[in-house]
């Protein structure tokens, strides 16, 4: 019986190894110059086919995509985030509730000021849930650094 359940336990491993974390959501952080203070920050999601991202006012039930920016003395955001991108609004039978959300990709936007002429580092992290038909995949959260200002 022992080596049965060796023999198990060994020819299980190589597909457990092999089982790998879903993650349909890639990041992309990039700055667009403005002015010669001023920036655009871009935080772009791009989602695989099938799956969905919330928005950042989702309605009730999953969580919605939020951002945190650490404070920073040489940069000032501007006014909220921005998002770009083809909103759908349905009803989600899982959550009984319209719910907000994007599929393919969306490009979140914070305007931002620079004081000074140094260069910098905007950092913070975003945290985002997914759904497909299917499942929803636990909440992530993912940090991200955002270079501005300088020449």
């Amino acid at each position: 019986m022992r080596k049965l359940l060796t023999a198990v336990i060994l020819f299980a491993l190589p597909m457990l190894a092999s089982a790998q974390i879903e993650n349909p959501v890639k990041w992309d952080f990039t700055a667009k110059k403005i002015d010669a203070t001023t920036y655009e920050l871009h935080m772009t999601a791009t989602v695989e086919s099938n799956w969905h991202l919330y928005a950042q006012e989702a309605g009730e039930g999953p969580v919605p995509t939020s951002f945190k920016l650490t404070k920073n003395p040489l940069v000032t955001p501007v006014g909220k985030i921005r998002e770009v991108g083809k909103l759908h609004k349905a009803f989600d039978k899982n959550f009984d509730s319209e719910l907000k959300y994007y599929e393919n990709q969306v490009d979140f936007v914070q305007k931002v000021t620079v004081k000074g002429k140094a260069a910098t580092k905007v950092k913070g992290s975003v945290e985002f849930m997914v759904c497909d038909d299917h499942q929803c995949l636990p909440p992530k959260e993912v940090e991200f650094a955002i270079s501005v200002g300088g020449k």
